[in-house]
């Protein structure tokens, strides 16, 4: 373990008392040694340096606690053991060159200097270089996307396409100038028309090329499918495609996408998303012609059937068999021919015992007795109900008061139009009108006479 010796730079040198002084405690009268007052900036300033002088580069292992990113593109946490805590920095160049997400509770090592940060007398570790402790940070950055990833659905089976079975032109984003160029275009040589995209496939910005070669065959007319990919390598080699900027083009790609890339025991993140995962671009290439091969394979088997190699015996056994098969058609429809015949003659007979002819002649008959037997019965039912009508009339005109006036009486009534029915009704010199047979009268009572 390496051991610190930390020099003081406030402590005074040793040195006597001044002369003319007296020390402390032999004198009545006092007088205090010389002090340094600093300011806290300048307190700050000596502790800065006194901590970036011994702690200029020192490395440091811990539990991450949380990580968080402002606004600018920092980063900022808190590196933590059981018993202490240290805050930490990383600015915004360092954390873009990282793999990896920091999360809380992850282990890691770091590498940085010890600072003070004066605006408010914290020290700090700056750190330089960040690593996850016992995995790789690739392999940690691979795990971390993967799951991120899966969560979204996107490795489901549900969601990739089948490839066409028989593509006619195809691109290819790969490295002009690898080994995988040149196998692929050797098994599609002839086969189908190839639209390569020449990328970097390895190094800094290449998963950002990747990516955007996906997006420039997309836009290119005609292609069927895509193959994306390189040759084998190192984890660091094949980076490129497991970076998720290359997951996200091949996920939203139009175009069906194989992913060929390395060896067969390498699986990338662009294996995982794409449509179908190739083990070598080799067998990328194979994939795409599989198909196309197996119909030329069988076209030349048939081509060597008897039709196409002796065409003549093959059409004489074919006249041959359609005899037979004339004759064989015509004795069967004797029989079948003749029972239809007699059945549609009976079919007949019934036809027209049904047509419509005969129907409306049966129902014009009808409809005549039925309109003859209307006439007589509206008849006699007129008879019979002018005859109640006049009984019923005679009967009324007998019972009207018109009746009773005819025959000369006559009905009186007082001066408000009430039927007067006894003399006492009415006073000595008060207006009476009298209806008779025929028209009004109107009287003045002279007297009444009560009795009957």
């Amino acid at each position: 373990m390496r051991e610190y010796q930390l020099r003081n730079p406030f402590a005074e040198p040793a040195e006597s008392p001044e002369k003319g002084t007296v020390p402390f405690g032999d004198s009545p009268q006092l007088r205090a040694p010389s002090r340094k007052i600093l300011t806290v900036s300048e307190l700050s300033r000596e502790i800065q340096a006194l901590l970036e002088g011994t702690f200029a580069s020192i490395w440091v292992q811990g539990e991450v606690s949380q990580p968080t990113i402002s606004t600018k593109g920092h980063m900022y946490f808190s590196l933590k053991d059981s018993q202490a805590l240290i805050k930490c920095v990383v600015w915004r160049d360092v954390r873009e060159t990282l793999k990896f997400s920091l999360e809380h509770g992850l282990q890691v090592i770091v590498n940085g200097r010890v600072s003070v940060y004066p605006a408010r007398g914290d020290y700090q570790l700056y750190v330089d270089h960040l690593e996850p402790k016992g995995i790789g940070a690739l392999q940690l950055a691979f795990e971390q996307l993967k799951e991120k990833l899966q969560r979204e659905g996107l490795f489901d089976e549900e969601r990739k396409r089948p490839l066409p079975a028989y593509p006619e032109r195809i691109g290819i984003a790969t490295s002009p100038t690898g080994a995988a160029i040149q196998d692929i275009l050797k098994i599609l040589r002839g086969s189908v028309e190839v639209v390569v995209r020449p990328v970097r496939v390895q190094g800094e910005g290449s998963a950002k090329a990747v990516a955007q070669a996906i997006r420039e065959l997309n836009g290119c007319d005609g292609l069927d499918l895509l193959i994306v990919g390189r040759g084998g390598g190192s984890l660091e080699d094949l980076w490129a495609f497991n970076e998720e900027s290359v997951a996200r083009a091949i996920v939203t790609s139009r175009l069906p996408v194989i992913s060929a890339v390395g060896h067969e025991k390498d699986v990338t993140i662009s294996d995982l998303v794409a449509d179908v995962r190739a083990p070598t671009p080799t067998k990328a290439a194979e994939m795409v012609v599989t198909q196309r091969r197996h119909c030329i394979d069988r076209f030349a088997a048939i081509l060597e059937d008897p039709v196409f190699t002796q065409p003549e015996e093959w059409i004489k056994e074919w006249q041959e068999r359609l005899e037979e098969y004339q004759q064989a058609l015509v004795e069967g429809l004797r029989e079948p021919v003749l029972t239809a015949a007699q059945r549609l003659r009976v079919l007949h007979g019934d036809l027209m015992a049904c047509s419509p002819q005969a129907i409306i002649l049966q129902q014009a008959e009808r409809l005549h007795r039925l309109h003859g037997s209307l006439d007589a019965g509206m008849a006699r039912s007129l008879e019979q109900t002018t005859a109640r009508f006049l009984g019923l009339a005679g009967r009324l005109n007998a019972l009207s008061p018109l009746a009773v006036l005819e025959r000369g009486y006559s009905i009186t009534f007082d001066a408000q139009g009430k039927i007067l029915k006894e003399a006492a009704a009415v006073k000595p010199g008060e207006l009476v009108h009298t209806k008779l047979h025929r028209g009004r009268l109107t009287s003045r009572v002279e007297n009444t006479n009560t009795s009957s």
